[in-house]
């Protein structure tokens, strides 16, 4: 047993020759050197470089061994090489599609698709982290009969498609006829 009652695997430190133990960290459980800190040694137990999505059948450019494979990671999806960590090779997936619409928000950028990290569409403005506008349907142009807000996003509402404001504070079905506050006689 270590110092912290933490028991020792029956590795030594390649870089000391101590006993290696089982420690938790916010990436996931690894092995340390026991005679920290004169020692520095760390092992993870499983490595952070995603899981595969699927393969894309193309070799990889830097190695030209291995494949290029899709992967989710923490901070999203990649491409990377199957024959990591032989291959450090890595790649952006697609550069998002622009629209032609005008963030409404900063009225400089232009508001891109994007994928989330769990794989849900959005649209955000491209001067992100200036703007961080975003919406998750899609948008479309036009302007707000209620609060004249620059821009309108297209949902599904009982089976019809309808266009609603982009404003979070507003979200007015365009269209439809104001609330009568008084009723016929």
């Amino acid at each position: 047993m270590s110092k912290d009652n933490t028991p020792n695997t029956h590795e030594r430190c390649p870089e000391c020759g101590s006993a290696l133990a089982f420690k938790s960290g916010k990436r996931g459980p690894f092995l340390a050197c026991t005679a920290y800190p004169e020692c520095h040694y760390t092992k993870a137990l499983h490595h952070g470089d995603g899981h595969v999505v699927k393969a894309l059948g193309v070799a990889c450019p830097a190695c030209h061994q291995g494949e290029l494979v899709l992967r989710q990671g923490r901070f999203g999806m990649f491409i990377g090489c199957d024959q990591f960590p032989q291959c450090t090779h890595i790649e952006k997936p697609d550069e998002p599609d622009h629209t032609t619409l005008t963030c409404p928000a900063c009225h400089k950028g232009e508001l891109v698709e994007r994928t989330s990290r769990y794989g849900k569409r959005f649209f955000a403005c491209d001067q992100y982290p200036k703007c961080h506008f975003a919406v998750n349907a899609q948008p479309i142009a036009g302007t707000c009969e209620q609060c004249g807000f620059a821009l309108l996003v297209e949902r599904k509402k009982g089976g019809k498609t309808v266009h609603q404001c982009a404003d979070k504070s507003c979200s007015a079905i365009q269209g439809e006829p104001a609330a009568e506050s008084e009723s016929e006689d």
